[in-house]
């Protein structure tokens, strides 16, 4: 198999960018650096393409390694025939290899090899031949030994059934058929195994429907349902048209002697070898296409968290709200650093209103607070209520915003959060975390472990490595997407930057702390243990402010500072003008010709090009920025064709969950969200998009707000 050429045909793109990318990530490039850096190579992949491009390269790289073992183990038993060898080489699939190999994998003892052991072979080809004049007894009273515990004619005809229908099961040709018709003809049901108990899945307590219609999030349903011992599900076929496929494959005769005991063989192979396994493997074949497709939504919904704008300049004040224990507050500089931390009762049982506002205000004149972050876990709505009333008692201008807080208490138990903050307790550490992702969510969110943000649907139901592989790239992705300061950045920042692990990310803060800020890129090189290749990696998403070289505040990478500076000299500019963005575009009046005079390739140019007029360009800069209020709205306040601004918290396979500000999140179904027909809501909406809704129904029991984007 020619793998290059396998995921070009998939990928849809060219057999010379598949070999560039793949000789640059067999020598040890990164995926950031790849997109960004090497261009002219690749024609230009980007960061997704290159990701689906190593992961099916590693995916038939493993096939490709088991191929070879497969025919090897055949090969050794001497039954390797060339035919075999060109249907496993031609395999794309485990599955088919797997079916092919069947016949030949050592087995465990089964009925088929005691029923060999017993010496039935020659009984089963008389059955299976179908050529007998004598009956079936008359022939099986030949093999009747009673040392090999073969007593009677009947135990001799039901081994040699064993034997005919473990033949069937092995055959490649007719699993791969049975396969394709279930999956195309089957239907999932599920039925609840204690219809009495309330519970979320009673939609699926007599539920069926046709296996190849089943959406992605439906099968994670069944599947948590039926872990949670609440349903059994069931992959169901109508077994009449299989079983005479079977028959027709297998040749049955209408011969009276033997015709019955190889239907019997036919039917047992049928019920008792290939339909469980077939079963399982649909089963594991849409799972892995759900868990596929929610990681990608996942993915995409925790790449626009990550790559929310930062709300810069304010001094914040994050606000964990809970009951019992009181609301943790953290005062928060506009540089990130922690100024002061409080507790305040204002909600049940203690109901200290008054005198909680009352330090609360005290806090906002003392440090010019501007903005209030408040976590939207439990009691968040009584909190912000209590905020709304004391905002309008002030006389000076102070905003809130209800921020999503989930993974504050999983970072702020974290080792990490307790080598920042070693003197706070948990609570003071969640609330500086939802004060800080207000002003950086980027820098702030990597400290999470991905999983633990919320913005995806079943995430604890799924592969976790293959989760964690996933979110690990977009979180890698977003972080060298913007880049890093690198005097300011944390260590947990840097090392999601291209070509440093968590041992270079501490070392680079240790260097820092001992020798003072790095004034240039090169300095890099002194850090212990970051050689040449991880400079190459990690230099151009890197960023000094004011440092000896303003080239080092952009992401022009130092491999094309000359090709750079021969650029500026051409154009009549000098290095120190970069700062303030140059007018470089007007200046150009042919850029090929101009590439082929600096020896460079066009793309790297084009990128050059932009850096020089935006220098330092923050790409979250585009997104939209959160929604500030001063007010606020309760479940009670909304009326049926109310129309309200909200944020996209969460996209899921069936529609949007939208913040209007009222504590509980409305949800926007996919056929409300636009006029024309979308499979997926991915294609319409993005976490963090500021939208206009219009609400359809209020359920207070069910605590349901049902909205609609089609105003």
């Amino acid at each position: 198999m020619n793998i290059n050429k396998t995921i070009a045909d998939e990928l849809n793109i060219k057999i010379t960018q598949v070999d560039a990318a793949v000789k640059l990530i067999d020598e040890g490039n990164t995926i950031p650096f790849i997109s960004r850096y090497r261009k002219e190579a690749t024609g230009a992949l980007n960061d997704e393409q290159l990701r689906n491009l190593f992961e099916r390269l590693t995916y038939l790289r493993n096939l490709s390694e088991k191929k070879e073992s497969i025919l090897a183990t055949i090969d050794e038993q001497g039954l390797l025939t060339e035919e075999l060898k060109a249907q496993i080489d031609a395999a794309m699939t485990i599955v088919v290899l797997e079916d092919l190999y069947r016949p030949y994998r050592p087995k465990r003892r089964t009925k088929a090899t005691i029923a060999k052991e017993k010496g039935l072979e020659g009984l089963a080809n008389i059955i299976l031949l179908q050529m007998t004049k004598k009956s079936l007894e008359e022939e099986a009273n030949a093999y009747i030994n009673p040392e090999k515990e073969v007593n009677t004619a009947d135990e001799a005809i039901a081994g040699a059934k064993d034997i005919i229908a473990e033949g069937i099961s092995d055959n490649a040709d007719y699993r791969s058929y049975i396969r394709k018709y279930t999956f195309d003809n089957g239907l999932i049901v599920s039925k609840a195994k204690d219809d009495s108990k309330e519970s979320v899945y009673e939609m699926y307590y007599d539920y069926s429907e046709a296996v190849k219609k089943l959406p992605g999030h439906r099968i994670l349903a069944l599947n948590r349902g039926e872990a949670e011992k609440v349903l059994t599900v069931k992959v169901t076929v109508d077994e009449d048209p299989l079983l005479k496929y079977l028959e027709s494959q297998v040749i049955v005769n209408d011969n009276k002697n033997t015709s019955g005991a190889l239907k019997e063989a036919i039917s047992d192979a049928f019920d008792r070898l290939i339909y469980p396994s077939i079963e399982r493997e649909i089963r594991n074949e849409l799972t892995e296409k759900a868990e596929d497709s929610a990681i990608t939504v996942f993915g995409k919904n925790l790449e626009q968290l990550l790559l929310q704008p930062p709300v810069a300049g304010h001094v914040v004040l994050g606000w964990d709200p809970a009951f019992r224990t009181g609301c943790k507050l953290a005062v928060v500089d506009a540089t990130g650093k922690v100024l002061d931390t409080k507790v305040v009762y204002p909600t049940a049982p203690q109901n200290k209103v008054e005198e909680a506002k009352r330090d609360v205000k005290a806090l906002i004149k003392k440090y010019g607070i501007t903005l209030i972050s408040v976590g939207n876990g439990t009691a968040s709505r009584e909190s912000e209520v209590i905020i709304a009333d004391m905002l309008k008692e002030l006389d000076t201008h102070v905003e809130y915003v209800i921020v999503n807080e989930a993974g504050a208490s999983v970072y702020s138990a974290s080792k990490l959060a307790t080598e920042e903050f070693p003197n706070f307790d948990v609570g003071q550490r969640s609330a500086a975390s939802i004060a800080r992702r207000i002003q950086d969510p980027l820098a702030e969110l990597v400290k999470i472990d991905p999983k633990s943000i919320g913005v995806g649907q079943y995430q604890h139901d799924m592969n976790q490595k293959k989760l964690s592989d996933a979110l690990s790239g977009v979180v890698e992705d977003s972080v060298n997407k913007v880049g890093v300061d690198l005097n300011t950045a944390s260590a947990a920042l840097l090392e999601y930057i291209s070509g440093i692990n968590k041992t270079l990310a501490k070392n680079i803060v240790d260097y820092r702390e001992t020798n003072g800020r790095f004034t240039n890129r090169k300095q890099l090189l002194k850090v212990p243990k970051l050689g040449p290749k991880a400079y190459e990696q990690c230099a151009g998403f890197m960023r000094i402010l004011n440092g000896d070289n303003p080239l080092d505040a952009t992401s022009v990478h130092p491999e094309s500072y000359e090709v750079t500076e021969k650029l500026l000299e051409k154009l009549g500019f000098s290095a120190s003008d970069i700062k303030t963005g140059l007018k470089v575009s007007d200046k150009i009046k042919d850029k090929k010709t101009l590439a082929a005079e600096l020896s460079v390739g066009d793309l790297t140019l084009t990128d050059i090009i932009k850096e020089l007029e935006k220098p330092g360009r923050d790409p979250r800069e585009d997104s939209p920025k959160p929604v500030l209020r001063s007010d606020v709205l309760s479940m009670e306040d909304l009326t049926e064709g109310m129309i309200l601004k909200g944020t996209v918290r969460n996209v899921i396979d069936f529609g949007v969950f939208v913040d209007i500000g009222v504590h509980q999140d409305g949800l926007v179904h996919i056929s409300q969200i636009c006029e024309r027909y979308i499979k997926h809501p991915l294609e319409a909406v993005s976490v963090g998009d500021i939208v206009e809704v219009k609400v359809l129904s209020v359920d207070m029991n069910k605590k349901r707000i049902a909205l609609t984007m089609k105003i």
